[in-house]
């Protein structure tokens, strides 16, 4: 069956009393709105809007877990800690490595759903354990790009992209109904501007990629840099305004010396624009 075992992603375990009204006062998710078995993105931000931390959160009978990096979760637990002040929250390192199965095999298997690999049409469910096989991470990198799901320290850096640049406002990873938490004033005003400049884009070639980190050029101008990479495709997060401009103008990409062809996720609903740029800030 089409699985993986990723051994860098470890589980934080967050319990008590508060646990649900704290997380949801600080995190982008819509934490009191999560349902049961299912999974969904979130994020952490700096004070100017920026992901601070990428992760997945979930309900359990106890509480809630969050998944993420494993170079993460210490850092994490620390913050979360210095957050709590006062309130009733246990926060615990949980299990270390995650079992992911996709595709019609997921429908008889036991785990959490991945709300955001459901936003883009694939059925993957997540399981907290350390598996003997499966070990593909080669394939969910592919599995990935084919979604147009972008992590970080594979597409983006932390604190350097903000949550639309990623598609959290898309993927239900971002709530813009419930009340604030850090980064809130920033990203609202993003959304209701429509100032989101920058998009997670799929690239493809006719030929095997470059590696992670080359760089994306139109015109000789700079659009965006290559992140998880698989084969003739990948991620990008591109300035959609700079892409929808060369577009216009007949002006091919280039990771390279290698033109490439981008699209922004179906399951997204967006597109390029396609008048000319405005001027640049």
């Amino acid at each position: 069956m089409p699985s993986a075992h990723l051994p860098d992603r470890s589980l934080i375990d967050i319990g008590g009393a508060d646990a649900g009204d704290f997380l949801h006062g600080i995190i982008t998710t819509d934490v009191e709105g999560l349902p049961d078995n299912e999974a969904r993105p979130g994020a952490l931000l700096t004070p100017q809007g920026k992901i601070l931390f990428d992760f997945l959160i979930w309900r359990t009978a106890d509480g809630f877990v969050i998944e993420c990096d494993t170079s993460q979760r210490e850092a994490l637990i620390r913050r979360l800690t210095m957050y709590k002040l006062r309130a009733a929250v246990t926060l615990s390192a949980g299990e270390t490595g995650v079992t992911l199965t996709w595709g019609e095999a997921a429908d008889s298997t036991s785990g959490i759903v991945d709300g955001a690999f459901r936003k883009a049409g694939i059925l993957l469910k997540r399981q907290p354990v350390h598996a003997a096989e499966g070990h593909d991470g080669e394939a969910y990198d592919a599995l990935r790009v084919e979604a147009g799901l972008a992590v970080s320290g594979r597409d983006y850096a932390l604190q350097d992209a903000f949550p639309h640049d990623v598609l959290l406002d898309l993927d239900g990873g971002l709530s813009f109904r419930k009340g604030c938490y850090i980064g809130q004033e920033v990203v609202s005003r993003m959304q209701h501007r429509g100032t989101a400049r920058r998009r997670v884009a799929q690239v493809t070639a006719e030929a095997p990629l470059p590696a992670s980190g080359t760089e994306l050029l139109a015109g000789g101008k700079p659009v965006g840099s290559l992140g998880t990479v698989s084969g003739n495709r990948a991620l990008a997060i591109v300035r959609i305004d700079r892409v929808g401009d060369a577009m216009a103008h007949g002006i091919p990409v280039l990771a390279g010396d290698m033109a490439v062809s981008l699209v922004l996720p179906a399951w997204t609903g967006l597109s390029f624009p396609s008048e000319t740029s405005e001027a640049e800030t």
